[in-house]
């Protein structure tokens, strides 16, 4: 077979699998179809495939196919966390600034302290640290990735809970939001490299009035331009901050965050975000099944995966418990609120993608917290389902 066909025998595998398995096993009440994706690509990965059957492996996933794919990957996961950023909806978490702030701060503090005690841990361990990473790089890394919120699984599962509309889901969309800037903010502050601090400082103040002169330009032109515009300035950005040492992700968050959701449509938006789940993320899945490693042995990875899962879990639910008691919630609310919060699956796994890319964790590592991010969102919805219902119950009989 030419690369050609070769390529397209592993879109045929990326895309027909994983529907298959959650189509006729019906996971959706545990394991979504985004969630179904991931696991395959870590299964079609050089730790499970490559191992069991390393001719076919190596033949399907050589060096130009891969180059293909990884292509395809960094665009998709581009336009996705750039319409994450968009979606941010700061000014509501301002009106409820105080109740916003203390709920914000205590899921994130919590869950990244915890997580950062994880990877002070695996410090005295050879095989987990990256070659580029300082200790402390390394330590804040692996405790924001516990504290990571994934806002646009989060809107998946809210619609599925049928909560998304409700007050509940509008306060949890908040809360997420403020975490959403502080995730790239501390990512941002994880890569800052003081050998290229000039670049990254002079590609700030370019960022800044660049944006300036673009918001400018976005509320001038017709509604049919601000797309072909908004793509652009996303491979501008992410360009920008690439070349200074921030990476193309960082870059692609700030184009996003500094668009008005106004401008667009909001059912082109829906589509838009639903579309590139579901032709582009794929894609990007398989690829990062294919940078996991069990080079340290399946037992210390699912080890340290189980650690950074307790940590993350039981982090969100005492930070959103003290909260709720703090802020004076109802009975109930804060454990919901907590293991919505706790979701991490693509947002998480871009996140250590970069700490990948960026070799502050090495790929044992990155399979550890890949594990953490997929458990932790399959048992979101069977865990808050029956919790919802319980509390709707007692609403009912009070009223």
């Amino acid at each position: 077979m030419n690369t050609t066909e070769i390529f397209l025998l592993a879109m045929l595998l990326i895309f027909s699998i994983p529907w298959l398995i959650w189509r006729l096993g019906r996971t959706d009440y545990w394991a979504p179809l985004v969630v179904v994706q991931i696991i395959v690509g870590i299964v079609l990965g050089p730790g499970m495939l490559g191992r069991a059957y390393p001719e076919y492996y190596q033949f399907i996933f050589n060096p130009a196919v891969i180059g293909a794919l990884n292509g395809i990957a960094w665009w998709a996961v581009m336009l996705f966390v750039m319409i994450a950023g968009i979606e941010l909806d700061l000014a509501k978490a301002w009106q409820h600034r105080r109740e916003s702030a203390v709920t914000a701060s205590l899921a994130l503090g919590v869950p990244m302290v915890a997580g950062s005690v994880v990877g002070i841990a695996l410090l005295g361990y050879a095989g987990w640290v990256g070659s580029k990473a300082l200790p402390w790089q390394f330590v804040l890394g692996v405790g924001m990735s516990c504290a990571v919120t994934a806002l646009p699984i989060l809107v998946l599962l809210l619609e599925k809970l049928e909560i998304l509309r409700q007050p509940i889901g509008q306060r949890i969309l908040r809360y997420a939001s403020i975490d959403d800037i502080a995730i790239w903010g501390v990512l941002a502050l994880i890569l800052l490299d003081w050998e290229r601090v000039g670049r990254q400082v002079g590609f700030l103040l370019a960022f800044g009035i660049a944006t300036i002169l673009y918001r400018r330009l976005m509320v001038r032109i017709p509604h049919a331009d601000r797309w072909y515009v908004a793509l652009i300035w996303l491979a501008a950005c992410a360009f920008g901050a690439d070349w200074s040492g921030l990476h193309y992700m960082v870059g692609a968050f700030l184009a996003g965050v500094v668009m008005d959701a106004a401008w667009f449509d909001q059912s082109k938006m829906d589509m838009l975000r639903n579309h590139v789940l579901i032709v582009l993320m794929p894609v990007f899945f398989l690829s990062t099944g294919l940078r996991t490693s069990w080079e340290l042995g399946g037992a210390a990875v699912f080890v340290a995966a189980a650690a950074l899962l307790v940590a993350s879990i039981g982090g969100k639910l005492i930070g959103t418990h003290i909260a709720g008691k703090v802020l004076g919630w109802e009975p109930g609310e804060a454990g919901i609120i907590g293991w919505l919060l706790q979701t991490k699956a693509l947002i998480m796994i871009i996140f250590a993608n970069v700490l990948l890319d960026k070799q502050i964790i090495t790929a044992a590592t990155f399979t550890a917290l890949l594990l953490m991010a997929v458990a932790s969102t399959m048992l979101t919805v069977p865990v808050v389902y029956p919790r919802l219902n319980r509390m709707r119950q007692l609403i009912f009989r009070t009223t």
